[in-house]
C-alpha cells in the first residue's frame, strides 16, 4: 500500500503544482510538509481511497478578505470539509491570544460559509491513526452517501429504540422495546 501510496502523493502534487500560479503554488511549495504527507498516508489515503475531490494548501477567504490556506480541502459533491493537521508547538504553545482568538473565529466564519472544519492534532495522526480514521468517517460518512438515496422517515419511536440500542451496545434492547432480538427469531432449520 506505501508504494502506491508514494506514487500516488506524488503524482497528486505535481497535478496541483501544475494548475497554480504565484501566492498560490509557492504555498503548496513549502506548505506541503511532513506533517500533511503524514496525515495524507495516515488518515486521508485509507480512508478516502483515493485523492479524488482532495485539494492541498486550498485558498480560503476570511471576512476581511484576508487569504488563508487549509491544510487540505475535501470537497465531494454534498459537502465541503477543511481537514488541518495542527502541531502543537505552532497552534498552541507559540499561539497568542490574538493568533488564538482568530483561529476560533476563521473556524466560526467558515462553518457559516458551510464549511464542516475537522482538526486532527499532529500527535494523533502520527501515534494514533485509527483514533483520526474513525472520526474522519464520523464527520463525512453521512454526506458521502446521500447520493441520489431516496430520504428515509423513519418513526420517533423506532428512533429512540435505535438510538437505546446504539448507547447500551445493543444489550438487551428486544426487552425494553418490546420487540424481538434478531438473535431471538426461532430457527428457520
Amino acid at each position: 500500500m506505501l508504494v502506491g501510496f508514494e506514487e500516488t502523493h506524488q503524482q497528486f502534487i505535481e497535478r496541483h503544482m501544475e494548475g497554480r500560479t504565484g501566492e498560490r503554488k509557492g504555498r503548496l511549495a513549502k506548505g506541503h510538509n511532513f506533517e500533511e504527507k503524514l496525515l495524507l498516508q495516515n488518515v486521508l489515503w485509507p480512508v478516502l481511497g483515493s485523492f479524488e475531490h482532495l485539494h492541498p494548501e486550498y485558498e480560503v477567504y476570511d471576512w476581511n478578505r484576508k487569504s488563508q490556506f487549509l491544510d487540505f480541502a475535501y470537497l465531494p459533491p454534498y459537502g465541503k470539509f477543511g481537514i488541518e493537521c495542527d502541531g502543537f508547538q505552532s497552534h498552541v504553545k507559540d499561539m497568542d491570544r490574538d493568533r488564538f482568538s482568530y483561529s476560533l473565529n476563521r473556524d466560526t466564519f467558515l462553518t457559516g460559509l458551510g464549511w464542516k472544519m475537522i482538526h486532527f492534532s499532529f500527535d494523533d495522526v502520527q501515534n494514533r491513526p485509527d483514533m483520526c480514521r474513525m472520526l474522519l468517517q464520523h464527520v463525512i460518512g453521512p454526506h458521502l452517501i446521500r447520493g441520489d438515496a431516496p430520504i428515509i422517515s423513519i418513526p420517533a419511536a423506532e428512533k429512540d429504540v435505535l438510538r437505546f440500542a446504539f448507547h447500551t451496545g445493543g444489550e438487551d434492547w428486544s426487552q425494553e422495546s418490546g420487540r424481538q432480538s434478531p438473535n431471538q427469531f426461532p430457527n428457520s432449520t
